[in-house]
This record gives C-alpha cells, structure tokens and sequence, in this order.
C-alpha cells in the first residue's frame, strides 16, 4: 500500500544538482514539504545543527517525521533519500526486483560518473583559478562520453530505466548545464529529446526553479568559492 504524509518532511536544501534531485521527487510525489535553505557558500553546511543529519558536511538531507514504525528519521546522501522515498511511498522505484535492478544502475551511474565527472568539467572550465587544459580535456571527453552512453540507452528507452523514475530525477540535473561542461546536446539527439521531454514535466519545472533566486555567480564570488573548493573538515 502506498505510503501517505500528514507532516511536512523537512529538506535541508540548495539549489545545486544534487539539491534539485529531491525537490524533482518531492514535487513528482505530491507530498506536503517545507524547506530550509543551507547556504552552500556561506559555510552553513558546517554548523553542528546539521552535522548532526548529514556529517559529511553537504546537502542534500532530509528529516522525515513520519519515518519507520511513526519516528522520525534523518536521510543524507541525495542517492539514499531518492532511494528511501520510492521505497516508502511507493512510486518511481519498482517493487519488481528486476526492474528494482535496473533503476539501481542507473541511479549508481549518475552518482559514480555523470555527477562526478560532471561537476569537475564544470570547475575546471568555470570556475579553477589558472586553466589547466589536462583537466579541461580529460573531463570534457568523459562527459561527453557518459553523455554518449545516455544517448545510446535513450535510442531505445523513453527513461533511463525504461519508465519514470528517480534515475531519471538524479540525471536531469547534471545535464541542465550541459554547455558550461562544454557539451552540445545536438550531437545528442536522443539525449536531447529526453531533456526536453524532463523539462515538460511540471513537478520537474517546480524542482529546478526551487531557490532559483538564491543562486550565486560562483564564478564572481570569491568568498563562496573559498569555502567550497577549500573547505577543510571543521570540528
């Protein structure tokens, strides 16, 4: 039986790829949320009061209070918080176990390669305080190639995982940004008809415009840049 919820679940957000991913699924889900933004480039993300849910210093985490048998549970790790709402309320993440499977691959994917391999084409080429074209290169040629591989899989499958799901909520936001990675999505054709079918979705619509004012130019802010490409673990 699909799950309900009385009581808002707290997401503890910015709006960043992975941030995007559980306000996508939260909006796909319909169910009642409030927000508390953590400012990325202020160091929010170092106080006790979230460390307490999400100790590896970064968002997003949510607070369900409605978690197993009625407690409250705290979820970090936007993988495991997709992961943990499929399974509760029941949708975008298959009781079928092989079909179960398959949403797993794709998901692992994104947050071993896309996400990864994604946001450091992003830094080197945005935001890195001397070029270094070894790394531009070497992480523009990976995303293009996972680029390739969404392409290849998308010729014959609507979704990632054949039908909606939260691969494809953890996905779209690491290929909103597809020209700051030095990618055109053109050369993508199937690539390109997923995203815009993605961006048709009106709960993604929501998810991605969640905090959109609050967004930085990171490459100006130099203050923003310090915490987040020097931070250091605080005690």
């Amino acid at each position: 039986m699909t799950a309900t919820q009385k009581t808002p679940i707290e997401l503890f957000f910015w709006p960043t790829p992975n941030g995007w991913k559980i306000s996508i699924m939260l909006e796909e889900l319909g169910v009642p949320y409030t927000v508390n933004y953590v400012n990325i480039g202020k160091g929010e993300q170092f106080e006790p009061a979230f460390l307490a849910i999400s100790p590896n210093n970064r968002m997003p985490a949510i607070v369900d209070p409605e978690g197993p048998g009625g407690e409250p549970i705290s979820v970090f790790e936007s993988g495991a918080i997709l992961l943990y709402l499929g399974r509760k309320f029941g949708k975008f993440y298959p009781a079928d176990e092989r079909a179960r499977v398959v949403v797993e691959e794709w998901l692992m994917w994104q947050m071993g390669g896309l996400g990864p391999m994604a946001g450091q084409a992003h830094h080197f080429r945005q935001y890195a305080p001397e070029q270094v074209p070894y790394a531009i290169e070497r992480y523009t040629k990976e995303v293009n190639r996972l680029y390739g591989v969404m392409n290849t899989r998308l010729g014959d499958h609507e979704f990632l995982a054949g039908d909606y799901s939260i691969a494809d909520m953890a996905s779209i936001g690491w290929v909103k940004p597809h020209e700051r990675q030095g990618q055109d999505l053109n050369d993508f054709p199937n690539l390109r008809r997923w995203f815009e079918a993605m961006l048709a979705r009106p709960a993604v619509e929501k998810g991605l415009a969640l905090g959109i004012e609050k967004r930085m130019d990171l490459a100006k802010d130099k203050e923003a840049q310090s915490v987040l490409f020097g931070q250091q673990a605080r005690s």
